[in-house]
């Protein structure tokens, strides 16, 4: 399968040239770039023209962008205020959420991507039509400025009451938009399983998210390598592997003291997950 990387494996550092130098040496082709301010300040104009400029120059490829959770930076943690969702009952709140993922979807005007990853909801949102009418409203807008763009936005699985494949499923069937998937192999382990949720969605899944937990937390263990992990790689890599012409190999892994050279950790990843 093609391989991927999201820079969510050190979010809380600032992303850097640098930083991408390292990921291409390690023979990594193409990332995934996760807007967290405190990683990538997409109102930073001079950050994103250095970023811009060293993809130009680059043979590695800027595969998607995660859309914004929050819009402060310190994910989140200034308060309820700082999040970013796009089903928020409240229209002001609404509003600027969506001008928030607008100002991150603008730096495709100098640095082209193909997907821009998309919660459905906070995290703590719970199943409410209302809340499919607003993210309906909101993605009706979103997609447009997207398009415009050369972008396609994706729908991620998350464990919230709106997220699951079949509520993602119902709300599409309800609202008819013609929107692909990004499939979250460990926030499908802690819903109803990953080869379920699988199932459901893998007709319109154009990325993935790939990541362990222990069945409960979600957590972004390292797949193989981590102990605490429990999804059955032997059972889903050959599962993925069939609609592999659909989506890369993505690894959205979260920094960890136990794994202090990740760029190498990553590799035998990949290397462990193909062998399946």
């Amino acid at each position: 399968m093609n391989h991927a990387v999201s820079t969510h494996y050190f979010i809380n550092h600032r992303l850097t040239t640098a930083a991408l130098d390292k990921i291409s040496d390690a023979g990594i082709p193409a990332v995934e770039i996760f807007c967290g301010r405190q990683h990538l300040d997409y109102h930073n104009r001079a950050q994103t023209d250095e970023l811009a400029h060293w993809f130009r120059d680059s043979e590695m490829k800027l595969h998607s962008l995660h859309s914004p959770m929050y819009n402060d930076d310190v994910s989140g943690k200034s308060g309820p205020q700082a999040v970013v969702n796009i089903a928020d009952l409240n229209k002001a709140r609404r509003i600027a959420a969506c001008d928030e993922i607008k100002r991150a979807l603008e730096i495709a005007d100098k640095l082209p991507f193909r997907f821009l990853i998309q919660h459905l909801g906070a995290p703590v949102d719970e199943f409410d039509e209302r809340k499919l009418d607003a993210a309906f409203a909101s993605l009706d807008e979103l997609r447009l400025f997207a398009r415009n763009r050369g972008v396609e936005m994706l729908l991620e699985n998350i464990p919230n009451g709106l997220s699951s494949a079949e509520r993602l499923n119902y709300f599409l069937g309800l609202t008819h938009l013609d929107v692909g998937y990004c499939f979250d192999t460990g926030h499908a382990n802690v819903m109803g399983g990953v080869e379920k949720e699988f199932e459901l969605m893998k007709t319109r899944i154009k990325s993935l998210h790939v990541h362990d937990n222990d069945g409960t937390k979600d957590s972004h263990l390292f797949p193989t390598l981590h102990p605490a992990g429990t999804i059955d790689w032997k059972t889903v890599i050959p599962m993925l592997r069939a609609r592999q012409h659909q989506y890369p190999l993505l690894l959205e892994i979260k920094e960890s003291p136990d794994f202090p050279q990740p760029l190498e950790s990553i590799r035998k990843i990949f290397d462990n997950l193909e062998s399946f």
